[in-house]
């Protein structure tokens, strides 16, 4: 194969993986809300933007042509921070809503 033919498997491969890691970003920016609910417990939300500030930062485990790190740490974070919410009883996913202080108790009378 000619060199030419590398060099745009690899920008294209590079390309993609760019474009993974900038979805989970959006989705970590998406999964803010959950970050101000009182259930989550604090490891997962500082876990949350522990992988933000690492995927925005010149300093990487791999260089930065390889997002492979960044979109594990991504993803890392989504699963801890819903897995955390689920486990709080926190309605995740497009028709969730905020509980009202009623809701959350489970004692409270309907």
């Amino acid at each position: 194969m000619d060199t030419t033919v590398w060099l745009v498997l690899g920008a294209v491969a590079a390309l993609i993986m760019l474009a993974l890691a900038v979805v989970l970003l959006v989705r970590v920016f998406r999964a803010r809300k959950l970050l101000v609910d009182a259930g989550i417990p604090l490891r997962s939300k500082a876990l949350v933007w522990a992988s933000v500030i690492y995927t925005v930062s010149p300093v990487d485990l791999l260089p930065d042509p390889v997002y492979l790190d960044d979109i594990g740490f991504l993803l890392v974070a989504l699963r801890s921070l819903h897995s955390a919410a689920a486990a709080a009883g926190v309605r995740t996913g497009p028709g969730a809503r905020a509980r009202t202080p009623v809701e959350s108790r489970p004692d409270a009378v309907r």
